[in-house]
């Protein structure tokens, strides 16, 4: 009977394909996983290959746009594919082997990891083409331009890997195939005395082999894998055995992968000392956050304003009552819940400065989701206080430790960086004096804050030494007009300068 090869699924907005290349005439004879033709979308491109083996009957010719589901061909199982599988069920013992496969591939593609996400990089397989894997084993790390997420196996069998470390690949896309069958393990083979004094014989499949996080990590530090003892499921290498290892192992002098030093001539370096370039390749992450800088810069009227602040009245507040605070909530009195209060207000008296842009219509929010701007290992990220405009100073104040620690640690989920209406960003914690802060878009404005110095001002006709604080206002001025921004700023340094107002909403 013979099998009809349909047009796969290839992503959730893709609706047809187009038959780009036949590997095989009518007629011929296919072997199963044989890649038979290749197809294209508007987004990537595709292969399919031979579920069975026999003769092959074209449908689909090159060049025909065939929708999702549709027939691209035929295949007649042939009678010599049937007596190979005869004679090879009579000749080879399952048992010997150790991938009992029942014929069955399946296919894998990149799952959808967030509703802006498009696209994601393989940023590393832990297993090789070719290798046993189990359901549920982590198999490979992807990285978007917001997060990183770990890839598990969706059967136990063989791998065959399609897109390799590095590749930047659509949702949706194949990523890898597997065999499908049992997997048998292998009786380990002992080649030294030492590594019968490890244990290794009696750790499993993943013995020797690093998590993602946990390769990172060991490479970063020089160390190989092989002389770390794994304390994870099978022996697999865990993030806390990485860095144990790294505090007892001599570190090496290792280039990065990704580097390449540029050759030094004899005579530059006697005469000038070592002159080198080094190259490395961007990040998903930095990547992303270059094109949409651009893309804010190009694509809105950004104009920024300016004003200061006299913080000696919150220092003053703090001071006082920074200890009671802390014994109270334990969590200390910072000034990031003074601003992010602040803020709210503002934004409430001034609803323009919390809106956005969405096609022809304005998008006004009554909430006040705060985006806090937060310089993370692998960038800078933008977790969200949602509706602080509800909470008090402490709850303000868990939230931005808590999210400062999960976006340091790499840990912070797509919802916990997706939305905010207004964002607040720290300079000053980095010794900024003035800058001017570019939009978090598709938001409207942003805050800068900067560093406090003590500086001459006049009160009541008398010149004094205050600690000042810059603040700047960057606004797309396609709906923020200067009116409303600079009453925007005026208010959040009125609120700042009397934080009494803050507690009565005055």
């Amino acid at each position: 009977m013979s099998l009809e090869i349909k047009v796969p699924s290839v992503g959730e907005s893709i609706s047809e394909v187009t038959v780009a290349k036949w590997f095989k005439n009518n007629g011929d004879q296919v072997e199963m996983d044989e890649v038979i033709c290749e197809l294209e979308s508007d987004k990537a491109t595709f292969e399919v290959s031979a579920e069975i083996a026999g003769t092959l009957k074209i449908i689909a010719k090159d060049g025909e746009v065939v929708e999702i589901g549709g027939s691209l061909c035929l295949i007649n199982p042939s009678d010599t594919a049937e007596e190979n599988k005869s004679v090879t069920n009579h000749e080879i013992n399952p048992s010997e082997i150790a991938p009992v496969s029942n014929g069955k591939v399946i296919s894998m593609h990149v799952p959808s990891v967030g509703e802006s996400i498009s696209e994601v990089t393989i940023s590393n397989w832990s297993r090789k083409s070719g290798d046993q894997v189990v359901l549920d084993e982590v198999i490979a790390e992807i990285e978007s331009d917001k997060a990183t997420f770990e890839l598990t196996a969706e059967a136990s069998g063989r791998l065959e890997i399609i897109a390799n470390n590095g590749d930047t690949i659509e949702i949706g896309a194949l990523i890898c195939r597997i065999e499908v069958g049992e997997v048998k393990q292998q009786p380990e083979v002992v080649t030294s005395e030492a590594s019968l004094n490890t244990g290794a014989d009696a750790r499993g499949y993943a013995a020797g082999h690093a998590a993602p996080a946990a390769a990172k990590i060991l490479a970063e530090k020089g160390i190989s894998a092989a002389s770390v003892i794994g304390t994870g499921k099978e022996g697999r290498i865990t993030k806390e055995d990485a860095m144990n290892a790294q505090k007892s192992q001599t570190k090496a002098p290792q280039v990065d992968a990704l580097t390449t030093p540029t050759p030094v001539s004899e005579n530059t370096a006697s005469g000038h000392g070592v002159r080198e370039e080094q190259r490395k390749k961007m990040s998903p992450l930095r990547k992303t956050v270059a094109k949409r800088l651009v893309g804010v810069k190009n694509e809105t009227a950004m104009l920024t304003t300016f004003n200061e602040v006299n913080m000696q009245p919150i220092m003053d507040l703090r001071q006082k009552y920074k200890e009671s605070f802390k014994a109270k909530y334990e969590v200390g009195l910072g000034f990031m819940s003074f601003f992010t209060k602040a803020c709210c207000m503002a934004l409430q008296e001034w609803p323009a400065v919390n809106a956005k842009i969405d096609g022809d219509e304005i998008v006004y929010s009554n909430f006040c989701d705060i985006s806090i701007a937060v310089s993370a290992p692998k960038g800078l990220v933008v977790p969200v206080i949602r509706n602080a405009e509800a909470m008090s100073f402490d709850q303000i104040e868990k939230e931005v430790v808590r999210l400062a620690m999960k976006a340091r640690e790499n840990k912070l989920s797509i919802p916990e960086m997706t939305g905010g209406t207004f964002t607040i960003t720290n300079g000053g914690i980095f010794g900024s004096m003035l800058s001017t802060p570019i939009i978090n878009a598709p938001q409207s404005a942003i805050l800068g804050m900067h560093n406090i110095v003590e500086r001459p001002v006049v009160e009541n006709g008398q010149v004094v030494v205050r600690p000042i604080m810059y603040l700047a206002l960057s606004y797309d001025h396609r709906i923020i007009d200067g009116r409303e921004s600079v009453s925007f700023l005026i208010r959040v340094k009125q609120l700042l300068e009397d934080p009494s107002r803050l507690l009565l909403g005055i």
